[in-house]
């Protein structure tokens, strides 16, 4: 098997996929947080913090075989618990907005905390980014290396209905990928919609914009939305339009357009539409090439939505893993997903989730490095 970089040899297998548990710090009440460092014999490495089942760095070579972490974080715990900021946290029960906190299931009115304007956003003001999860399992073999975090949010937590168990599982294999599996029950009919809010910067977490790093999204649509976010219902497409990527362009190239809906986010922070449905496998709804470093990451999901994010309300006052601070346009988020404000929106399809069935989504982050003259 040939590796991104050349670096796999005989030696190296021998130490390949590894897990290693350790500590990250301790909350103001005396708890202490894990952590878990997944890593391959590639040069990947990633540590996952169990405050947000979260992504605090991942570090891979670039086409010259130097490691970066590349995913933007907190280097101490406080700042997570002081600062969050959503930083490659889990986010849930109900993952972007729901417009002013309120849905309806089977007749019954439900209010959730609204913390985005007068929208709820994330599961509202303790939402899943926010809590202490288990860590449930650590393993590794030849091939891969894993852990999984676990959840309980009661019934009524954060005014959703039902006790939703839930779990992360993070795999880093020896392909190279990246991969969590989001999985929910429930004993009361519910919503959820689950995602991964982790910020890319290819050149390395702190390195600058990444105005210039090359997009493609696979949708040929988009949800416009409304002064607070929340999408108007609409479906329009792409084509003509500065949210136009089906064909790779740099983020930044068009950013700048006067379009009320790049006003009305500052930027970009929009779902595309990947499908009208969930899709039955895995497929490739996001690409992005980094021309400084030669880093490429390719996205696989097989949900609907895809929430493109441009990184806008970075603004110059937190300092990162690396010491830089990080300013408007320094990352992107992508965020596979079921569409925002699902549950007010029929048309957006269902966010319905019953006892003696499963929720799940799939993400797989993919890794490679492409050379000045094409991929290798």
């Amino acid at each position: 098997m040939a590796s991104i970089l050349g670096l796999a040899t005989s030696s190296m297998v021998a130490h390949a996929a590894d897990a290693k548990r350790e500590t990250f710090g301790s909350l103001p009440d005396g708890t202490t947080v894990d952590a878990v460092v997944l890593s391959n014999a590639h040069g990947m490495q990633a540590r996952i913090i169990a405050l947000g089942a979260s992504i605090q760095s991942l570090a891979t070579p670039d086409r010259n075989g130097k490691s970066a972490n590349i995913a933007l974080g907190y280097a101490s715990l406080a700042d997570y618990v002081g600062n969050p900021q959503y930083f490659g946290a889990t986010v849930g029960r109900y993952a972007n907005r729901i417009a002013k906190g309120k849905f309806t299931l089977d007749g019954h009115a439900y209010s959730v905390p609204v913390n985005n304007g007068v929208n709820s956003l994330h599961g509202g003001s303790k939402g899943f980014d926010k809590v202490l999860w288990t860590v449930a399992d650590v393993k590794h073999d030849a091939d891969k290396a894993s852990v999984t975090l676990s959840y309980v949010s009661p019934d009524g937590d954060m005014g959703y209905p039902g006790k939703l168990t839930v779990t992360a599982t993070y795999t880093l294999d020896e392909e190279n990928r990246l991969s969590i599996d989001y999985r929910a029950t429930t004993d009361k009919t519910t919503i959820v919609n689950l995602s991964n809010h982790a910020y890319w910067n290819l050149s390395g977490e702190g390195s600058g914009s990444v105005m210039e790093q090359r997009l493609t999204l696979a949708g040929d649509a988009y949800l416009p939305v409304d002064a607070g976010s929340i999408p108007t219902g609409e479906i329009r497409k792409v084509a003509g339009t500065p949210f136009d990527f089906r064909q790779a362009k740099p983020i930044g190239r068009d950013i700048r357009t006067n379009d009320a809906q790049l006003l009305n986010g500052r930027g970009y922070d929009h779902n595309w539409v990947i499908s009208k449905d969930e899709a039955p496998s895995l497929r490739m709804v996001a690409r992005v090439e980094d021309p400084v470093s030669g880093r490429v990451l390719t996205l696989k999901s097989s949900k609907p939505g895809l929430q493109f994010y441009s990184g806008n309300f970075l603004d110059g006052t937190t300092v990162g893993t690396g010491g830089h601070v990080y300013r408007q346009g320094d990352a992107f988020v992508l965020e596979p997903q079921l569409y925002p404000d699902t549950p007010n929106k029929a048309s957006f399809g269902s966010a319905r989730l019953e006892p003696g069935h499963e929720y799940r989504n799939l993400i797989v982050y993919e890794f490679t490095t492409e050379s000045a003259r094409g991929a290798h």
